[in-house]
């Protein structure tokens, strides 16, 4: 009893955190956020299976579409995406990450029993238009709730794995598509966003957002909850310091008028601090969507049949899903340990020389039109019929261990606080447009330049692509939200290598400098934008 008392006037030393308690909380909490993007997948997976079906080669389905309805089928989700995107951070501010990133499930919902119902090609086109406008929606609340919830030793590794569940749920689709009608896959991909709604209730919402609404409290417990599911009272010191920086904030914002402030704000966007990094994220886009892998992903079965692969053109695609998956994996594997500059030049070279040996398979058994191959030699296509189908899987590999992760993994990085949210929207936004125009322009490129000519295009685009981030690519991985907004900011420059050491800790966490303004971090000093 006597010890007890001592302890308790004294003061003893507390348990050090394990690493896996440290870890685990924010696991979930990108796990559970990952469950809306599983079934964002979902929704761009879906039309690879609509394409055959209503392509009008099945005489029990109703619904019938010509080569020019069929290419809006493969991209009128894509157009709607951006508009999404420009609402996304606009309505995430002051509904929240957690709550708005449970609201956007619904339209998900509707959309799916939309595709299950209908009866009609404009019915079709409503559900795909709004599946892609949801997904818009979804961009801001969960690259900010990814990045403000996660320590930098970890963000690169649980970014990543956004892409993962993205994969995951393209590749559940065509997992459906191949055995059941795409009515009764549309009824089943209904459950994945009642999932994610009932899901969100596990986690805590961001602690910023919390501080910046005030409500204190719950603050201190989400921050509490994410370093380790630690004790309230453990988190008060960093929950103390960012009181602190609300205070010093709220009394600069009170002091001008709301006009000044919008003008400020818009301001914001016409500094190298967003132009910068926002044109190296939309090159990093355009790389990835015009490095061939979404037109091959839209119409994969089309694809597979114009070059006679040796299997089921639909198991093709799912082994294609699966090895997308697999580039995945590996790259958030590696990430933590090669860095994305790395990762992204082992990407790019790979898809360059995929696309290249496709292209000059194509070429040399005379194959130029998508389902009208005119094969000059059967026997040398049927010797090397697993040569196309090879690499194309190939390609799905290099793309998703690096440039088609790439950008969203610089959206959460690259942005100051201030203008995360709304960046982050345009951001998003962009890679949409550039998806759209990949995948629209996909069958008039085939009839212009050839299928050869298409692939040749990707091939070259990869390499050029690969000399162009080179130069201009700085490494992110494991460097401080601060340090590299900081870096686009014309504060200092981040060196070309992964950092050695890990940041300061505190209460079993990592302090997250993510949370400067531009303007006070030139001081050294951390506030909370309002």
């Amino acid at each position: 009893m006597e010890n007890e008392v001592e302890c308790e006037n004294q003061g003893c030393r507390k348990k050090p955190i394990s690493r896996v308690r440290r870890v685990l909380p924010q696991i979930i909490a990108v796990t559970v956020k990952n469950v809306l993007l599983f079934g964002f997948g979902m929704t761009l997976g879906f039309p690879t299976i609509l394409i055959p079906n209503l392509s009008g080669d099945n005489p029990n389905e109703k619904i019938a579409l010509d080569q020019e309805a069929l290419s809006w089928i493969g991209s009128v989700n894509l157009l709607c995406v951006p508009l999404g995107c420009f609402l996304s951070g606009a309505l995430t501010q002051p509904l929240g990450r957690r709550r708005a990133m449970q609201l956007v499930n619904l339209p998900f919902v509707a959309a799916w029993l939309l595709f299950f119902f209908a009866t009609e090609v404009w019915q079709i086109f409503l559900a795909l238009s709004l599946t892609g406008m949801t997904g818009g929606l979804l961009e801001a609340p969960t690259l900010t709730y990814l990045a403000e919830v996660t320590t930098p030793n970890l963000r690169g590794v649980l970014a990543s794995t956004s892409t993962v569940a993205v994969i995951g749920g393209i590749l559940t689709e065509f997992l459906f598509g191949t055995f059941f009608h795409w009515r009764t896959v549309a009824l089943v991909s209904c459950v994945v966003p009642i999932l994610s709604i009932a899901t969100l209730f596990l986690v805590p919402e961001s602690p910023h957002w919390l501080v910046s609404k005030n409500k204190l409290e719950s603050a201190q417990k989400s921050i509490a909850w994410l370093r380790g599911f630690l004790p309230v009272e453990d988190a008060k010191q960093e929950f103390d310091e960012l009181c602190e920086h609300l205070r010093k904030t709220s009394k600069k914002s009170t002091q001008g008028k709301k006009i000044i402030k919008l003008i400020e704000n818009a301001r914001l966007y016409t500094k190298s601090s967003f132009l910068w990094p926002f044109a190296l994220v939309t090159l990093s886009f355009f790389l990835g969507h015009f490095c061939g892998m979404t037109t091959l992903q839209t119409y994969a079965v089309t694809i597979f049949a114009t070059l006679k692969a040796p299997i089921d053109k639909y198991y093709a695609t799912i082994i294609l899903g699966v090895s997308e998956a697999l580039g995945c994996i590996f790259s958030s594997t590696l990430v933590h340990f090669m860095g994305k500059r790395k990762m992204n030049f082992f990407s790019l070279i790979g898809c360059g020389v995929c696309f290249g040996v496709v292209g000059t398979y194509a070429f040399s058994i005379d194959v130029r039109y998508l389902q009208s191959a005119k094969i000059t030699d059967p026997e040398s296509l049927e010797t090397n019929s697993w040569m196309p189908l090879t690499f194309l899987v190939g390609s799905a590999f290099f793309s998703h261990t690096g440039i088609r992760i790439l950008p969203w993994m610089l959206i959460g990085e690259v942005y100051y606080n201030d203008i995360r949210a709304t960046a982050s929207g345009f951001s998003g936004a962009a890679s949409y447009m550039l998806a759209f125009i990949s995948n629209k322009i996909f069958f008039w490129m085939v009839n212009h330049f050839t299928l050869p000519g298409t692939f040749c295009f990707y091939s070259a685009v990869s390499f050029i692509g690969f000399v162009l981030l080179y130069f201009l690519l700085p490494e992110t991985e494991r460097k401080s939200l601060h340090e590299i907004a900081e870096h686009f900011g014309g504060g200092f420059s981040l060196t070309r290598k992964v950092a050695e050491t890990n940041r300061e800790t505190r209460n079993g966490g990592t302090v997250n400098e993510g949370f400067y303004d531009e303007e006070d971090s030139q001081k050294g000093d951390i506030v909370i934008k309002l």
